[in-house]
């Protein structure tokens, strides 16, 4: 038997009604989404069932709205009986892969990564920064593309999703100019995303600084299930390590792809999405085409997955 890993979504998979149909279903989620809105003092829960999308888009909104769905989804699981060998997450997603792990507390956690959105979007203003995806390249040349456009201003490679699909960040002519030298080196696409700041390059830095403070005041506990680390792609040691790579994560790639292939060599052959949307089981297919890969986010998609698993 291989092992079997949980994976969880970053910002982009947020859509209105996510999580409703689980909450109505199971009693253990619809009280994850309840304890969301007493940890934030405002209806979270409403704004995920209902919307509007707008709201949903705002960064300090939908780091704790995702966060919500994929730990009340997780619930379910566990209530189950279906515990993973190893976790980890995209991004936000690499909180919930933390409270799946019992580092932190939900509680914590959901506070938290509203903060977090909040210093991220502080940290750049509007119309300063952005991210764009790169399709058909590799690493090197986009990390080639992101230097020669250096001259114009910072910009990065933030997110190495899965082979020929790279995200860079970074200020907006700086970018602009990488995703040209893009197009010059034959990539298939290059297209500006739709998020509100430039996530992991280094214009985050202050960010990060904002968030070391608050994590300060938050204690983690050892980890029960091991968590791979979207700064290192390799496994987070002890409870020690982890503000640091919080800290870290805001401003550096996140190393999907390599994330992925660490839980392949170390015999994970089935993966779950756990959480709204199915871009990590898209990019896990990508990265192995043998791989068996699930992803639930309603009551259907949740039995479905049971029933295979089972098989």
């Amino acid at each position: 038997m291989g092992k079997l890993a949980f994976i969880f979504p970053g910002q982009g998979a947020q859509y209105a009604g996510m999580g409703k149909d689980i909450a109505e279903n199971y009693k253990e989620a619809m009280e994850i989404f309840d304890k969301a809105n007493a940890s934030l003092e405002f209806n979270i829960k409403d704004l995920c069932f209902n919307g509007p999308e707008e709201e949903l888009k705002k960064t300090e909104i939908t780091q704790p709205a995702i966060l919500t769905v994929s730990v009340a989804i997780l619930q379910v699981l566990n209530q189950k009986g279906i515990i993973p060998d190893v976790v980890a997450g995209l991004s936000l997603g690499e909180y919930t892969a933390l409270v799946a792990s019992s580092v932190i507390s939900f509680e914590d956690a959901v506070v938290l990564v509203r903060k977090r959105g909040k210093f991220m979007q502080e940290a750049v203003p509007l119309g300063v920064g952005g991210m764009a995806a790169i399709l058909g390249l590799s690493k090197e040349e986009v990390m080639e593309c992101c230097k020669k456009a250096s001259s114009e201003g910072i910009v990065e490679p933030a997110n190495f999703n899965c082979p020929g699909q790279i995200v860079i960040a970074g200020e907006l002519r700086a970018l602009d100019r990488a995703m040209e030298y893009a197009k010059e080196l034959g990539a298939k696409r290059a297209t500006i995303l739709p998020v509100s700041a430039p996530f992991h390059c280094k214009m985050l830095i202050p960010a990060g600084e904002k968030l070391k403070e608050e994590l300060d005041k938050i204690s983690f506990n050892d980890l029960k299930i091991p968590v791979i680390s979207n700064v290192t792609a390799d496994y987070i040691l002890n409870k020690n390590q982890i503000k640091e790579l919080l800290v870290k994560q805001v401003y550096s790639p996140v190393l999907w792809e390599d994330t992925i292939v660490k839980m392949l060599s170390d015999g994970v052959d089935t993966f779950i999405e756990v959480g709204p949307g199915k871009t990590l089981s898209a990019f896990v297919k990508k990265i192995s085409k043998n791989a068996r890969v699930h992803n639930i986010e309603d009551t259907e998609s949740l039995q479905k997955t049971i029933g295979e698993i089972e098989r």
